[in-house]
């Protein structure tokens, strides 16, 4: 394996926002005013995507497309799609900031990487607006990146390989042997596939656990073991390199690539 000179990280449950719960409130909050109400494991199944994709596959869940159809008597359109759409994104603005904190060894562990020489690129299903409002407020706590690539003006977001692409263009990667992709969702691990970069899960803090901290670490350790054996199983089976507890293992196991 070749010396890897990259790694790109998403953002909420990979490295912010841990549980992954600032879109989830969003979503949840966004489809309540109509009367629809999703819950947070709907919401959970499609994190990765972009957010507008989000929001037509909840509307295509048979559970919530029957629930429109019973109170409005129609089938859903673009139109309702676009309205949940701009009500996301009022309530995510308002709320991203507070969503911004380092998940617990993502400092650091960063930090040693960069010091190796490795550039820390990003994606993420979040738009570019409301990256501004994240990258400061992450910045501010002590999380950098090199680069951060939205699918704004690209062909789509994940599981495309595209923001992965880009962030190689952007920080001047000339292959992709030389990247390692991480994320929290089975978006994620497919994104890294699909960009035949190695793609790696990480499942403390990750939306496929959708824990805060405190419930985490309020977990008798044979339930713990349980529900991470559950995300690592899904993770594998999306067709994920490698699985770790945690961003803290991170530099192990490039160093084992590089072996």
């Amino acid at each position: 394996m070749k010396k890897i000179k990259c790694i790109i990280m998403d953002w909420a449950g990979t490295t912010v926002d841990y549980g992954c719960f600032a879109p989830v409130a969003a979503f949840i909050e966004s489809f309540n005013a109509i009367g629809v109400p999703v819950t947070a494991a709907e919401t959970r199944m499609y994190m990765g995507l972009t957010k507008i994709e989000e929001i037509r596959a909840l509307f295509s869940l048979e559970r919530v497309r029957e629930a429109f159809r019973a109170k409005y008597g129609r089938d859903f359109n673009e139109e309702d799609v676009q309205g949940r759409y701009v009500d996301f994104q009022q309530i995510l603005f308002n709320t991203l900031a507070q969503y911004s904190d380092p998940i617990p060894g993502v400092v650091e562990t960063v930090e040693k990487l960069r010091a190796a020489g490795i550039k820390i690129g990003s994606t993420t299903g979040y738009t570019r607006q409301m990256m501004d409002i994240v990258i400061p407020a992450a910045e501010a706590k002590g999380y950098h990146v090199d680069n951060c690539v939205t699918s704004d003006n690209l062909p789509g977001g994940r599981p495309n390989p595209y923001m992965i692409y880009q962030n190689m263009i952007d920080l001047a990667i000339p292959s992709v042997d030389y990247v390692v992709k991480c994320g929290d969702t089975i978006a994620d691990i497919k994104e890294g596939v699909n960009a035949k970069v190695k793609s790696v899960g990480f499942i403390l803090g990750s939306n496929e656990m959708g824990l805060t901290e405190a419930e985490t670490k309020a977990l008798a350790p044979e339930e713990l073991k349980r529900r991470m054996d559950e995300v690592r199983s899904r993770m594998l089976a999306a067709g994920a390199d490698a699985v770790l507890d945690s961003i803290m293992e991170l530099p192990a196991y490039i160093e084992s690539l590089e072996k």
